[in-house]
């Protein structure tokens, strides 16, 4: 009963910190951090709002770490490497983020940082263990960590996509932990709980019609926090089981798990060059726009991709159940949720382009 008051203490500690940043964010952010001003083209939006909602996801970061250091004192948790990872990671990520919120910094200077973001995991021990050689597992962490800054910052197209898709991402991780290692109120299930309070924070103002964006700042940290517990709780699934099982079930569940994002960013990619541009740039032309350009408002854009990230949740703990009953034989079958999604989204963007 004490370790459900304490999580729920936490989560709770999470909405309302957020939500409350986020509307002082709103109070002074007269200038600072307005996005579209002079940027229709490539933006969805043809409004000015705050891009500093995701600094709230930083906010409560440091608030539930300081807050589990003073309720659990006994556990000094600068020894835990792979929080100081977590840590420095998130903070060179947020950081960056919220340079270019405000200066619009150079692609390679971003791709610099991913990179460097991805190695500081790597040498605090938070690696994908894929092939169980050290050195591939470690660039395969480095991609990872840089496909998902990218590809979350790409999704946060539309008032509320990202953080729905990122809250129930989330969501999978938590559980998955309470379902491989008992219900347990360590460090990571807090900081977990407390960062799924503060993107239901976040989302109360960003659901269409939004008040305030996200932000590099949010997207690049919450890409990083995501990468983190995707590669603990979702990656290294093996690694919480008593019998051994393949490498290869992680793959499947994170697929699975992320394929509202996967989807988007893959579509996006193949259209971009098919018709020579970089995958790069921004534009109107992701498979939530589509949806649009097919007759769909913006909020109903955001049910289907709820709809979407909600079937990922209960597909990815399906995964986990079997994987905890040594049951392996279906899970690739799973696949084809990844598969059926992306040639259904895919198709839209094929049949239906924007009006002139």
């Amino acid at each position: 009963m004490i370790k459900i008051v304490q999580l729920l203490g936490f989560g709770l500690g999470g909405v309302i910190i957020a939500y409350i940043c986020n509307l002082l964010l709103l109070s002074f952010s007269k200038s600072l951090g307005i996005r579209n001003k002079n940027d229709i083209v490539v933006r969805w939006s043809n409004e000015s709002k705050p891009s500093l909602g995701g600094v709230s996801f930083f906010i409560v970061f440091l608030f539930s770490s300081i807050a589990y250091s003073i309720l659990f004192f006994d556990e000094n948790i600068f020894h835990n490497i792979q929080f100081v990872g977590l840590m420095l990671g998130g903070s060179i990520a947020f950081t960056m983020g919220l340079a270019d919120d405000a200066y619009n910094t150079r692609p390679i200077m971003k791709l610099i940082i991913q990179i460097l973001c991805g190695l500081i995991l790597v040498f605090t021990k938070t690696t994908i263990d894929l092939t169980h050689h050290f050195y591939v597992d470690a660039i395969l962490t480095v991609f990872w960590v840089i496909i998902l800054m990218n590809s979350l910052n790409m999704l946060d197209n539309m008032d509320g996509i990202t953080g729905t898709v990122v809250l129930f991402i989330l969501l999978t991780c938590v559980i998955t932990n309470w379902i491989l290692l008992d219900f347990n109120a360590n460090i990571w299930s807090i900081i977990l709980i407390a960062m799924i309070g503060g993107v239901i924070g976040f989302l109360k103002l960003n659901i269409h019609p939004s008040k305030l964006f996200m932000g590099d700042a949010g997207s690049q940290f919450i890409a990083f926090f995501v990468a983190f517990f995707s590669i603990q709780s979702l990656w290294n699934v093996n690694q919480f089981t008593i019998t051994q099982i393949p490498s290869w079930v992680g793959f499947v569940l994170c697929l699975v798990v992320l394929t509202p994002a996967a989807v988007d960013t893959l579509t996006v990619v193949i259209n971009r060059l098919k018709k020579g541009q970089s995958p790069m740039v921004g534009g109107k032309d992701h498979t939530t726009h589509h949806l649009v350009y097919a007759g769909k408002n913006d909020l109903q854009v955001w049910y289907i991709f709820l709809g979407i990230s909600l079937l990922s949740l209960i597909l990815g703990l399906t995964i986990v159940l079997m994987v905890k009953a040594n049951y392996l034989a279906l899970i690739p079958l799973f696949i084809l949720f990844f598969v059926i999604t992306f040639l259904l989204l895919y198709k839209n963007t094929i049949k239906y382009k924007p009006k002139q």
